[in-house]
C-alpha cells in the first residue's frame, strides 16, 4: 500500500513536471528560434476558418438574450434607456470574451487534440524527426501560437456581433436607431474596458492550445488515446478558460478603480 500511495505521488509530480517542460519548450522556440511562418499563418486561417460560423451565431443569439433578461429588471425601476449601457458592460467586459474562448476551446481544442494523436498513432511525428524537420516546432508551437493570435481578433468580432444582436432587440422594443445605441454603447465602455476584452484572450488562447496541444501531442500512441485526447483537451481547455477568466475578474478589480 505504501509502495503504491509513494508511486501514485511520484506520478502525479513527474506528471505536472512534463507539463510544465512542455510549457518551458513552447515559450523557448517560441522567441529565440525560428518559426514556421508558412505553417503558422495556415494555422491561423484554420482556427478562423473552424470558429467563425459557430461564433456568429452564437454571439448573435447571447447579446440577443442578454439583452432580453436584462429588460424586465431595468423596467422594473424605470431605467429601460439604461439598456445600451448595460449591455456594452456585460458583453464587453465578460460576455463576448467568455463566449469566443469556450467556442474556441470546443471546437480547437477536440479539433488539435485529434490531429496531432493521430499523427502520433500513424507515426508521423517520428517520420517528421526522422526526416530532419522539427516537429514540436511545426506541430505544437504553432498552433500555440495561431490560436494566441486569432482569439483576441475573434473576440473583437463576437462582441460586435454580440453588441448587434442586443440593438436588434432594443430597437424592437423602443425603436432606438442605430446611430443613438452605438452612441450610448461608446459613451459607456472606458478605455480600460476594451483592454481587458482584449487582453483576456490573449491569455486563454495561450492556455486553450498550450492545453490541446500537449494533450495531442503526448497522448497514448493507440486508437483509443485519439478519442481520449480529444475530450480531455476539451475538458481541460474549457476548465482552464474558467479558472484565467476568474483570475482575471480579482485582478481587475484590485487594479481598476470603480
Amino acid at each position: 500500500m505504501g509502495n503504491q500511495k509513494l508511486n501514485t505521488t511520484q506520478s502525479f509530480f513527474f506528471g505536472i513536471g512534463e507539463k510544465f517542460k512542455f510549457v518551458g519548450r513552447v515559450f523557448i522556440e517560441s522567441f529565440f528560434l525560428h518559426l514556421e511562418w508558412r505553417e503558422l499563418i495556415r494555422q491561423c486561417f484554420q482556427v478562423g476558418v473552424r470558429t467563425l460560423p459557430i461564433i456568429t451565431f452564437t454571439a448573435f443569439i447571447a447579446g440577443f438574450v442578454f439583452t432580453k433578461q436584462s429588460l424586465p429588471t431595468l423596467e422594473e425601476f424605470g431605467a429601460e434607456a439604461w439598456l445600451p449601457k448595460v449591455a456594452s458592460i456585460g458583453i464587453v467586459r465578460a460576455l463576448g470574451p467568455l463566449i469566443a474562448a469556450i467556442i474556441c476551446s470546443g471546437k480547437l481544442g477536440s479539433a488539435i487534440g485529434a490531429e496531432l494523436s493521430s499523427m502520433a498513432v500513424s507515426e508521423q511525428i517520428d517520420a517528421m524527426e526522422i526526416s530532419g524537420t522539427n516537429p514540436f516546432r511545426f506541430l505544437a508551437v504553432t498552433r500555440v501560437a495561431a490560436v494566441t493570435i486569432m482569439l483576441p481578433l475573434l473576440v473583437i468580432y463576437s462582441d460586435a456581433i454580440s453588441l448587434f444582436g442586443s440593438f436588434l432587440l432594443v430597437t424592437i422594443t423602443s425603436q432606438t436607431s442605430l446611430d443613438i445605441y452605438f452612441g450610448e454603447v461608446f459613451d459607456t465602455l472606458r478605455f480600460s474596458d476594451v483592454i481587458i476584452s482584449i487582453g483576456k484572450p490573449i491569455f486563454f488562447g495561450l492556455g486553450i492550445g498550450l492545453v490541446s496541444t500537449y494533450c495531442g501531442y503526448y497522448a497514448e500512441r493507440n486508437t483509443s488515446g485519439v478519442g481520449r485526447a480529444s475530450n480531455t483537451a476539451v475538458v481541460a481547455s474549457i476548465v482552464t478558460v474558467f479558472i484565467l477568466d476568474l483570475l482575471f475578474v480579482q485582478i481587475q478589480n484590485l487594479i481598476i478603480p470603480k
